[in-house]
């Protein structure tokens, strides 16, 4: 790892293998918008915009105009978690094995940091409070899908940006139906692009490994937030950067270890994850209803911008 490798360079290079490697974190919110520094408990909200309801009267009536007032929503995400990796490179790797630094060390270390935020993310995707669920039926898939997708589109989830998460037993049923829009066949080697298996009924099907094979989310981009930050390269450190990209954001650092005689090559990215939810009811007829007068404690909260379709062990089935 010679003096000649720049630090800002293999900041740039890792946070590019990054967006290419990871999948579940770029099916969600990254881009919202916030500084942690001085932040109370690493915290930071998120702005949502208010739910407004017009009001109409006759005219000529001479009927009093009713003010409306608006709330705006929040949502908080915390800086919780530290996704590192901590590489000792010895004298003899150094001046024996390393042919290509980008190969055999950042690539490697890169990918750690991938499935370090995609663990993250799929923790938070698994533990959630789901308002909607319903047991997914494997012999007639598209049956669930198109029942998750009318679950969303009464709660009024937008219906671009869509994606339902699959494990790889509904995966291998999928792939045997007809008419499904397959994205494997586009010649690309993007990673997200191979992970999507179709498309069906609005939604981006995308197989994951890290959830049951036999259940599936469908959700909105927005239904989960990832905020990372990476922490500043220390005063004491002669190599290292710090930058962010598309939403990631990492620090690598290059420091010797006297005790060990070696140099250790370390990357960081701090993250944090949520669930957005929502303030109101739904009617008689199933139909999300938000709240013009959202309750200052969250009581009236529901996470309805997703559906879990759970499997046969969690339905009893």
């Amino acid at each position: 790892m010679s003096d000649f490798i720049k630090a800002e360079r293999v900041v740039r290079t890792a946070l590019g293998l990054l967006e290419r490697e990871v999948v579940l974190p770029r099916l969600v919110w990254r881009d919202a918008a916030g500084d942690f520094r001085g932040a109370k408990d690493d915290t930071i909200s998120i702005r949502l915009p208010a739910y407004a309801v017009a009001k109409t009267r006759a005219l000529r009536s001479g009927a009093a105009r009713v003010q409306s007032t608006l709330h705006e929503r929040k949502v908080d995400v915390t800086l919780t978690t530290d996704v590192y990796m901590d590489v000792p490179v010895s004298d003899e790797e150094l001046t024996l094995d390393i042919e290509d630094f980008g190969d055999q060390v950042l690539n490697p270390v890169v990918a750690g940091i991938a499935r370090g935020l995609e663990d993250e993310l799929v923790s938070e995707i698994t533990d959630a409070t789901y308002e909607q669920a319903f047991a997914i039926d494997l012999a007639d898939l598209k049956g669930s899908f198109a029942e998750a997708r009318e679950l969303l589109n009464k709660a009024r989830v937008p219906a671009g940006g869509r994606t339902m998460l699959i494990g790889s037993e509904i995966d291998t049923e999928l792939i045997q139906l007809d008419n499904l829009v397959k994205f494997n066949e586009s010649g690309t080697k993007d990673t997200l692009r191979e992970a999507m298996v179709g498309r069906v009924y609005g939604f981006d099907v995308v197989i994951s490994n890290e959830i049951a094979p036999d259940e599936a989310f469908a959700f909105h981009k927005t239904a989960y937030v990832l905020n990372s930050r990476a922490p500043i390269v220390p005063a004491g450190a002669p190599w290292g950067a710090t930058q962010s990209f598309a939403g990631f954001a990492i620090r690598t650092v290059r420091v010797f270890d006297p005790n060990e005689v070696e140099d250790r090559f370390i990357a960081d990215s701090w993250v944090g994850t949520n669930v957005v939810t929502d303030q109101g009811a739904f009617n008689t007829s199933g139909v999300w209803v938000p709240s013009e007068e959202p309750d200052s404690e969250g009581a009236d909260a529901l996470f309805i911008r997703a559906v879990h379709l759970t499997g046969a062990d969690e339905s009893g089935s």
